[in-house]
């Protein structure tokens, strides 16, 4: 049977261009891949591989439709835009894909989207409510927290000498983008994960007590935690230069961490990608050599 061709939404950003990556690496044709994103210049380069690129506005229904044209399986890939308009702009995305026929649809969620009260948990929830009632055949890939959006902070959070956050001791189970995308080239190209409801995250969850610690220890320099109500941990977020949105939206993301909703010892993750993922360790070692 074939499984082709295959899209992922979202090519544009980060973890679709790493998806895009994973699936040439499991053997699947540039051919058999479209690879799509509101603002394709970016994308040129795959384009250029021999991969279908096309735009795909998720505000624009007829264009959804023209993109995915064809298709087989499909990975919608959460929008980033602003929250409020996250939850249309996904059903906008199903609906396109069950006009087009496709016979899978694999989302990238967040850990506990079921249950999860935060902000961002909400949308993701709405969302596989609504996969659930358009019948379409689906597979929930709960992302977890990314290990970069720590490891990005590193030049910050080493000259400041602290973590900043309102997770408490909230345990996290992050992992590298590589990985989340790996999982996701490894559901849409094998079978038998239709229906499936994967909780992914890293083998080895962290406070951010221990991320202070861990990255205390790898750049032998003292890192301290410091933990804020959440209103004021989005106050700094803010006067760091976040928009006021993005840091509510974020500081009420610690907050979950502190209900234990970022966290998950499924093993899901090692399980799909058939390794261990990278550790905070490994992560940090690698940014600190950048």
């Amino acid at each position: 049977m074939t499984i082709m061709p295959i899209v992922v939404t979202g090519a544009t950003g980060q973890l679709g261009r790493l998806t895009v990556e994973a699936l040439l690496r499991r053997g699947i044709p540039a051919a058999d891949i479209v690879a799509t994103g509101r603002d394709i210049a970016g994308i040129k380069d795959l384009a250029d591989r021999g991969i279908t690129v096309r735009r795909a506005d998720f505000a624009d229904t007829d264009g959804l439709a023209e993109a995915f044209a064809g298709a087989e399986r499909l990975l919608l890939i959460s929008a980033s835009v602003p929250v409020g308009e996250r939850v249309a702009n996904h059903r906008r995305v199903i609906d396109a894909a069950a006009s087009a026929g496709v016979s899978l649809v694999a989302y990238t969620s967040t850990t506990h989207a079921d249950t999860a009260t935060t902000v961002i948990g909400a949308t993701h929830g709405e969302t596989e409510a609504y996969l659930r009632d358009r019948g379409i055949p689906s597979v929930l890939l709960r992302n977890g927290w990314y290990l970069e959006n720590y490891t990005s902070q590193l030049p910050q959070i080493l000259q400041n000498g602290a973590v900043v956050g309102a997770a408490g001791e909230g345990r996290i189970s992050a992992a590298s983008r590589a990985d989340y995308a790996e999982a996701a080239a490894v559901v849409l190209t094998a079978e038998g994960h239709t229906g499936a409801v994967y909780e992914l995250g890293g083998d080895e969850s962290f406070t951010l007590t221990e991320l202070a610690a861990a990255i205390s220890a790898a750049a032998g320099k003292q890192v301290t935690y410091a933990d804020l109500p959440v209103a004021d941990f989005a106050q700094v977020l803010a006067a760091a230069g976040l928009p006021a949105e993005l840091a509510e939206v974020l500081a009420d993301a610690d907050r979950g961490m502190n209900r234990g909703e970022m966290y998950t010892d499924s093993g899901d993750l090692r399980r799909l990608i058939g390794r261990p993922p990278v550790t905070l360790a490994e992560a940090l070692a690698a940014a600190l050599h950048h």
